[in-house]
């Protein structure tokens, strides 16, 4: 089911400000929220749906990619966002409670206070010739990086054992009232005790060591659209490194390195072959053979071709990644001129020049130029 547009979601234009934007979610995040819609489904599909949309619409980034490539550019059938399933309910909360401030009492009506790790997100670039671009490809690369710890599930903590911190009360938060010359000003941090986290663990994990985490190959099979161009940049929610301790993972970032082909030059979704043919093909007609992108095709060659021509292959270019629209194949054509010439060779020349079929035939615009200069040098 294709994605709808995140602007059109939250109700917005594309020129609309950040400010405007977060006010968007705020507004649908209230009216759409689990605690003012309880066991409503549609309710919690827009819910997710509005927050998708605030996730890469807040992030100026991600707004310029999806700006210029659509869902593509942010992993299209790939991953990314939280439509595909890589956040919950709970990431949501934990990512953007702040958004609803005290509308629903706790940050949202289910943050803790507690603060949520986040994975560090990973860039890779992925290599593709122009036949990988022309039909879509699917990758299998090797990314090292950040896991979460199997022996612990990634709690960092030996048999899942913790004491509760004394400093924060399991809160994970500090409060600190400050008197100021405007009145009693209340702050709130991360707890430094237990890291934010409310609680201590009473024996650490012999794997990680407590952190929770481990460093492991792992491989990651990336679907990549057609018509993706060389710098652009798709991400994979949830496929960076692992959070500490548990948390949210961080984004892989997959930018993309068109290789150079031999012959065919790619000028936006359209490719451009330069065919060179001597001058007795380009005189009496032809027939040749050139390269596409996944074969070769035969095209025929007029009689009385003249260099710089351009034939246009319909469809025979790139996709749009955005649209089912392909580009063309344009053949432009030049005519060879020999440099070495036999004796007979030269005979034979001579003798055509004799012929008004070989003499040229410019423009009347060229012939004024040509008079104009004739009488400059006389």
């Amino acid at each position: 089911m294709a994605k709808r547009d995140y602007y059109e979601i939250l109700g917005l234009s594309k020129n609309t400000s950040d400010e405007e934007i977060k006010k968007a979610y705020r507004k649908l995040a209230i009216k759409y929220h689990p605690d003012k819609n309880p066991e409503d489904k549609v309710a919690e599909e827009k819910f997710k749906e509005a927050a998708e949309a605030y996730e890469v619409l807040s992030n100026s980034e991600k707004r310029q990619r999806y700006n210029q490539f659509g869902h593509a550019g942010l992993g299209g059938s790939a991953g990314g966002g939280f439509g595909g399933g890589g956040m919950n309910m709970d990431d949501i909360f934990s990512q953007f409670g702040d958004i609803f401030g005290g509308a629903f009492g706790g940050g949202g009506g289910r943050s803790s206070g507690r603060r949520v790790n986040r994975g560090t997100n990973l860039r890779v670039k992925v290599k593709l010739n122009l036949q990988d671009i022309a039909n879509g490809v699917e990758k299998k690369i090797k990314v090292n990086k950040h896991i979460s710890c199997k022996t612990c599930s990634g709690t960092g903590a030996k048999n899942r054992q913790y004491d509760t911190c004394r400093t924060c009360n399991g809160t994970g938060a500090i409060t600190r009232i400050q008197q100021t010359i405007l009145g009693a000003m209340q702050t709130q941090s991360a707890c430094n005790s237990c890291g934010g986290e409310g609680r201590i663990i009473k024996d650490k994990c012999n794997t990680c060591r407590g952190d929770g985490i481990i460093r492991e190959e792992e491989v990651i099979n990336i679907n990549i659209p057609g018509g993706v161009a060389d710098g652009m940049q798709l991400s994979m929610s949830g496929k960076g490194n692992a959070a500490a301790r548990g948390g949210i993972n961080g984004d892989l970032l997959i930018v993309i390195e068109e290789e150079e082909h031999p012959f065919l030059k790619r000028e936006g979704n359209h490719l451009i072959y330069y065919l060179n043919i001597g001058f007795p093909d380009a005189a009496i007609g032809t027939t040749v053979e050139i390269p596409t992108v996944d074969a070769k095709a035969k095209i025929k060659i007029d009689p009385g071709t003249q260099s710089g021509k351009v034939l246009r292959l319909k469809g025979k270019g790139l996709p749009d990644v955005n649209s089912y629209s392909k580009g063309d194949l344009l053949v432009e054509i030049s005519i060879y001129t020999p440099t070495h010439l036999s004796a007979e060779e030269k005979k034979i020349l001579e003798q055509l020049k004799e012929s008004k079929n070989f003499e040229p035939n410019p423009s009347k615009k060229e012939k004024g130029f040509f008079d104009r200069m004739k009488d400059y040098f006389d």
